[in-house]
C-alpha cells in the first residue's frame, strides 16, 4: 500500500500554483508559527521538499510532530538519542523495507525539532485491506461517525476524486475499485488528523505533520476533518508544487523543480507483461 500512496502523490499533479522560492520565506514562517497545526505537505521522492520541511520545522520547533510514513508503534521507537544516530534510526524503522523514498531525504526532518515528541499516523496494511473490503468507517472504528467517515461524499467530489484514482493510475484500474480507493485516501486523512487531535492534547501543540500534498490539501484533506472534529483550530496547510503544478486548495504553496521519474505509467505496462 505505501508504494501505491508514493506512486499516486508522485504523478498527480494538476492543476496550475503560483511559482514561488523553493524555501519557505520568512513572511510564511511567520504566518506557520501562529498556527495550531501546521501540516507540510511534500511530493514524496522530491528533495527540495524535505528541504523545505526540515527548515520549516527547524523554525517552528513544534512540540509534537505527525509522520504519514510512520506507524503509532514505530514512532514510538523514536527519541533524541536515536535521532542523532541516522543509521540506527533507519535501522529500528525498517526504513529500507517500508517502500518510502530513501531515508537520507528524511533524516534532516527529524534533526530539525529533535525533541518533538512523535507521532505515527500511516494505515497499517490490515486497516487499509478492512477499509477495502468493509468501508472506512468500520477500519477507522469508534468516533468514525464524530470523523465523518459514516456519511457518503457528495457525488461531485466522489466522482473528481475517483477520476483522479484512474489518472494515477494510468487508466489501469479497474474501475470498481476506484471507490475503494478513494475510501482508503479518506481513512489516511482521518487517521492522520486523529493523531493530530491526540498530539494536540498530549502536549498543547503546536504540531507539525509530514505528509503528502494529498492529504494536506484544504479542500479534502486533513484539514476538513480537524475542522470538523475541532472546530477553531488555526490550521495552516502548505503545498509544495513541482514546476507550478499542484492539485488542490493550500493556504501556500511554495514550488521546485520536478524530479525526473521517466514514464511512471511504465510500472502498469510491466505488470500487464
Amino acid at each position: 500500500m505505501r508504494n501505491l500512496a508514493l506512486l499516486i502523490c508522485g504523478v498527480t499533479a494538476l492543476l496550475a500554483a503560483p511559482l514561488g522560492a523553493a524555501d519557505p520565506s520568512p513572511d510564511l514562517l511567520a504566518r506557520m508559527k501562529a498556527a495550531d497545526v501546521v501540516i507540510l505537505g511534500e511530493v514524496h521522492d522530491n528533495p527540495a521538499h524535505h528541504a523545505a520541511q526540515a527548515q520549516a520545522l527547524s523554525a517552528l520547533q513544534p512540540r509534537a510532530v505527525v509522520w504519514e510514513m510512520l506507524t503509532g508503534v514505530e514512532a514510538g521507537r523514536i527519541n533524541a538519542a536515536l535521532i542523532r544516530e541516522p543509521e540506527r534510526l533507519e535501522e529500528v524503522l525498517e526504513w529500507a523495507e517500508s517502500g518510502w523514498p530513501p531515508f537520507a531525504m528524511y533524516h534532516p526532518i527529524f534533526q530539525a525539532a529533535p525533541d518533538a515528541r512523535i507521532y505515527g499516523g500511516e494505515v497499517p496494511r490490515a486497516a487499509a485491506l478492512a477499509a477495502i473490503q468493509s468501508g472506512p468507517a468500520v477500519a477507522f472504528g469508534a468516533d468514525a461517525e464524530l470523523y465523518g467517515l459514516t456519511a457518503d461524499l457528495p457525488a461531485a467530489e466522489s466522482a473528481e476524486r475517483e477520476s483522479l484514482q484512474r489518472e494515477a493510475h494510468c487508466n489501469a484500474i479497474p474501475e470498481d475499485r476506484l471507490a475503494a480507493m478513494v475510501d482508503i485516501q479518506r481513512l489516511r486523512d482521518a487517521v492522520l488528523a486523529r493523531e493530530v487531535i491526540a498530539a494536540l492534547d498530549d502536549t498543547g501543540g503546536p504540531v507539525a505533520v509530514i505528509t503528502g500534498n494529498g492529504h494536506a490539501r484544504r479542500d479534502w484533506g486533513v484539514p476538513v476533518f480537524l475542522d470538523r472534529v475541532r472546530p477553531g483550530l488555526d490550521i495552516f496547510a502548505l503545498g509544495q508544487s513541482e514546476g507550478g503544478q499542484i492539485g488542490g486548495a493550500f493556504d501556500a504553496v511554495i514550488d521546485a523543480a520536478p524530479v525526473d521519474r521517466g514514464d511512471p505509467c511504465d510500472a502498469f505496462s510491466r505488470a500487464g507483461d
